[in-house]
């Protein structure tokens, strides 16, 4: 069969008008190639990408240490069914774990996954009268029917109901609503230690640490949603160790596999044998090419210096951030821990989006109003300056045309 030729962006587009569900809104440009925090598109236009793979580009595109690890592992043995022992799966459970709090790995596919995959275990490990689980407005869980119905967003809600039941919502950081919520039937506390999609909110303090309190005292599992605040996203490998507050139960996604698919869920030696056989599986979760990229990425970040990297750039961000909210009034806030950043805008981000876009800036906006930025642990500092630049330019323009309404 003879090979067609390439497309150009408009040529893509139409192809998806015509083959792809279109639940999706996609900005009109294909991209075709990516090396590092750059993406080039089909007609050859470099962008910087300051929102790599929605968080998933944690190391960059094509980050050359995990596409070695997968081009030899994939000529080897691409995947084999969880009824078989892998040497890679267990090595990545071990590199997981000493990483962090200990304990076993149940692995998946996706952040939406890893969540289901928790609240069964939380189902399953109390009795059975307990299944309430408390979660947080402003949160994101997944996509799924029970990840969704852990999103406290009605937006997400819409057109699903009913929902599965079992799942209630307390403010973001009011700790006496927390407490006023907790009754017999509650089994566990699930929260994102910084949350992402709800626009980078980053908890009061003592606000995880008054959860973890008040897990212990009613015999509650504190479960951390890391999905996208793992795996060096803060400048420590786990968020919880930011904040220094062990969950009993952490999901992973996103950046785990270098930005293959790839998701995990943690918990202790003591809670992970009531996930018992034939309660969950993952067909694909643990194969051996998502194994191979998950070692690679961790082994790449110790090689590197990345955490130290990533809490350099973020100084970076944070002194030019800060210096743009001083000289541009539709800058409220800005809000970042590592390299996880939100800058509150007066006005709507989505016209900012545009913006940077036509100016080969890669960026997103979540909440309506919060700029989102999930730069790779290897971004240069050349690289975060000339973001802040684009940004500062775009942000300037925007706020001289009168869009700077309170």
């Amino acid at each position: 069969m003879a090979k067609d030729a390439p497309l150009d962006s408009q040529g893509v587009v139409r192809l998806f008008e015509q083959y792809v569900i279109p639940n999706y809104g996609r900005f009109p440009v294909a991209l075709v190639r990516g090396e590092g925090s750059y993406v080039w598109d089909a007609e050859g236009n470099r962008y910087l990408d300051l929102f790599p793979g929605w968080g998933c580009g944690l190391l960059g595109h094509c980050p050359a240490p995990v596409v070695r690890a997968v081009q030899d592992q994939v000529a080897r043995l691409i995947h084999v069914p969880n009824t078989w022992y892998t040497e890679l799966q267990g090595r990545w459970a071990e590199a997981l774990s000493k990483r962090s709090f200990g304990g076993q790995a149940f692995f998946c596919n996706s952040g939406t996954e890893a969540n289901e995959a928790a609240i069964k275990l939380v189902r399953l490990h109390t009795p059975k009268n307990r299944y309430k689980i408390i979660t947080f407005e402003g949160g994101f869980h997944g996509r799924t029917l029970g990840s969704t119905a852990a999103t406290a967003q009605p937006k997400y809600h819409e057109g699903l109901g009913p929902l599965m039941a079992g799942f209630v919502y307390a403010p973001h950081g009011d700790l006496a609503a927390v407490e006023a919520l907790i009754d017999d039937e509650t089994a566990a506390i699930m929260i994102e230690p910084i949350q992402g999609e709800g626009g980078i909110r980053v908890p009061p303090e003592g606000f995880l640490q008054g959860l973890r309190r008040l897990a212990d005292e009613h015999n509650l599992l504190l479960v951390f949603d890391e999905v996208q605040t793992g795996f060096g996203r803060t400048g420590d490998w786990f968020a919880y160790q930011h904040f220094g507050v062990t969950p009993d139960i952490m999901t992973l996604a996103k950046a785990v596999c270098g930005g293959l698919a790839g998701a995990a869920m943690l918990t202790t030696a003591q809670i992970a044998p009531s996930l018992r056989p034939g309660m969950h599986a993952a067909t694909f979760g643990g194969n051996p090419i998502a194994a191979s990229a998950g070692i690679a990425a961790i082994e790449m970040i110790e090689r590197q210096g990345l955490l130290e990297n990533a809490r350099k750039i973020s100084d970076v961000f944070r002194a030019r951030l800060t210096e743009i909210q001083q000289e541009c009034e539709i800058v409220r806030e800005v809000r970042l821990v590592g390299l996880m950043i939100g800058i509150e805008l007066a006005i709507a981000g989505a016209p900012i989006v545009k913006a940077c876009l036509a100016r080969r800036l890669l960026i997103n906006c979540t909440h309506q109003t919060v700029i989102r930025l999930l730069p790779a642990l290897n971004l240069t500092e050349e690289q975060a300056h000339e973001a802040c630049d684009l940004l500062s330019e775009v942000l300037k323009e925007q706020a001289s045309r009168g869009n700077g309404q309170s």
